[in-house]
């Protein structure tokens, strides 16, 4: 099989010749650019470039040659601006926390403060702040932090889909078909629903809204809602035909539990949900839905796939209720398990390459029978986590 007809067989829920793979084929799936060039380094690969392509996480693009030896079938179509309104139409040299290098997007000009931190400034406003000998860059900005009004609502300018970004999505899908035509490709749309309003309200008042100010919260999603529809319809014309997985995100779940109430998120989240994933089925049905939502989100895999997703990620194995063989049994066949192949929170970072073959054995075991999975490790590899273990992760699920 190729890569491409590894993944599609999986997501038909058929067994392929061995389980498919994803390194770094979406923005939750992928590695910090510290932790690949020390990859690098362990594989004694020379040259190269390690591009930093998500700003926030400072993810590195995977090169083919990693995905040669790692199995990888799985390759990401980006937006324009993955983060903080940085875009990544060229590239410069750079060097990162660790001294490595690497190479960053000319859009990057970050301003360092008094403190040692790093700053993204956008307009004349500071969106983002790594703090000094930091790994990441945090959110700084909330455009609706002090929102109390339909009218504050109506003077935010929600994220479009611009002719510039139509551009850049048409060529690089163009690019990807010349040079990875036989992988898989993912298109990362977005479409957050629950985390657009952590991101524009702030996390402690969009919780709190959806508490006391339910109404202003419905008006802020259906109008968000609607613009992810508009958007959808400009993505699926561009690059509909190159892509076979749109990518959405919305952390539902947190280490212990939901965010919200089950009862509030099918009344406030749900709704608004489906409206986007129902578009995207109807203007691409070759395209599956795939939802990127960390946590225990065990109580909520029902209503996900009742509005039409069709794959979850990261399958967050060491929260509450993510048992892997429970999820299998019960959902297994109505949905895809993308991840938790290998815990990132302890046996990648703290075990030894034989005990990460052990767990990935294991998980391998549970999920992979009767198809609808996709190896990958929960969520990105971070700083840290010792390149054999990497590697023993994914020779263990190409069966090597």
């Amino acid at each position: 099989m190729t890569h491409r007809e590894r993944v599609l067989a999986t997501l038909n829920h058929e067994e392929p010749d061995r389980v498919a793979i994803d390194f770094g084929g979406m923005r939750s799936t992928g590695i910090h650019a510290i932790a690949y060039n020390q990859l690098k380094k362990h594989l004694r690969l020379s040259g190269g470039r390690t591009r930093v392509y998500d700003i926030m996480q400072q993810l590195a693009e995977p090169e083919k040659e990693v995905l040669d030896i790692l199995g990888g079938d799985v390759v990401q179509l980006h937006r324009y601006e993955p983060s903080f309104g940085v875009n990544i139409r060229g590239w410069k040299k750079g060097t990162l926390p660790d001294g490595s290098e690497c190479e960053y997007p000319l859009d990057l000009d970050p301003v360092i403060a008094e403190d040692g931190s790093k700053l993204i400034v956008q307009d004349g406003t500071v969106v983002a702040r790594m703090p000094k000998d930091g790994f990441w860059y945090d959110f700084a900005y909330f455009p609706l932090a002090d929102a109390e009004s339909y009218k504050d609502i109506d003077k935010y300018e929600f994220p479009d889909i611009t002719g510039e970004e139509l551009e850049f999505l048409r060529e690089e899908a163009e690019q990807l078909k010349a040079t990875m035509g036989e992988y898989a490709v993912l298109g990362a749309f977005g479409g957050n629903i629950f985390e657009n309003g952590m991101f524009t309200f702030g996390i402690e008042k969009f919780l709190t809204e959806i508490a006391i100010n339910p109404k202003l919260v419905e008006y802020f999603l259906d109008r968000m809602a609607d613009k992810h529809v508009e958007n959808l319809k400009k993505y699926m014309d561009a690059v509909g035909d190159y892509i076979d997985i749109i990518q959405m995100g919305d952390d539902l779940g947190t280490q212990n539990g939901l965010y919200i109430s089950r009862e509030m998120y099918r009344k406030l989240i749900k709704p608004y949900q489906a409206r986007v994933y129902e578009a995207a089925h109807k203007l691409n049905p070759r395209v599956k839905v795939f939802l990127h939502s960390c946590g225990s989100i065990y109580d909520l895999i029902p209503d996900l796939i009742e509005i039409g997703v069709d794959v979850l990620n990261p399958v967050q194995t060491t929260a509450a209720k993510m048992d892997p063989a429970t999820l299998k049994r019960e959902f297994g066949r109505d949905i895809v398990f993308w991840g938790g192949g290998v815990d990132t929170q302890t046996v990648m970072l703290f075990g030894t390459p034989d005990e990460v073959r052990k767990q990935v054995k294991e998980r391998l075991s549970i999920f992979a029978p009767g198809g609808g999975y996709v190896f990958n490790q929960v969520h990105n590899i971070q700083p840290g986590v010792p390149p054999e273990n990497i590697v023993a992760a994914y020779m263990a699920a190409q069966g090597r």
